[in-house]
């Protein structure tokens, strides 16, 4: 791990339609299926959410900023609705753009270190996206939503 990282990518090679995984990651609610930092999750209001880390319990505000003709989801996060910051987001390729079959996609998720990551935050962070994709990569293989 390259302590200087200030951000980090995952991705999954998932058998479904790309639409039907940006449908399922611009969905707020959907992440109570995968978001390991964000568990009970809630809705304030059309686009923002509220949630509980399952490692100390925090609660984390995030506002879901889906972009359909990009297949790009922003996740701003943060503690106050009116201090939310980008720190995460959901990309869909099409399987055909990689050159897989039809009914494939890649997801990708990236976290953005916060200046005020440290060390210890950051590697946890890492372990918990390298985790996540493969709750979504499940979640949307069976139809789970």
């Amino acid at each position: 791990m390259n302590p200087a990282s200030q951000a980090f990518s995952v991705s999954a090679l998932v058998d479904v339609e790309a639409e039907e995984a940006f449908a399922f990651l611009a969905d707020g609610m959907n992440q109570r299926y995968w978001a390991l930092g964000s568990w009970d999750r809630r809705q304030l209001e059309e686009d923002l959410f509220a949630g509980n880390s399952l490692f100390d319990g925090s609660e984390l505000l995030i506002r879901v900023v889906p972009r359909r003709d990009l297949l790009l989801v922003d996740f701003l996060t943060g503690t106050k609705p009116e201090a939310l910051d980008h720190h995460v987001e959901a990309r869909v390729i099409p399987g055909p753009t990689l050159g897989h079959a039809p009914g494939r996609c890649l997801v990708v998720l990236t976290v953005f270190r916060d200046a005020t990551a440290d060390a210890e935050l950051w590697t946890r962070l890492r372990h918990v996206f390298e985790t996540e994709i493969h709750m979504i990569k499940g979640r949307l293989e069976i139809g789970f939503r």
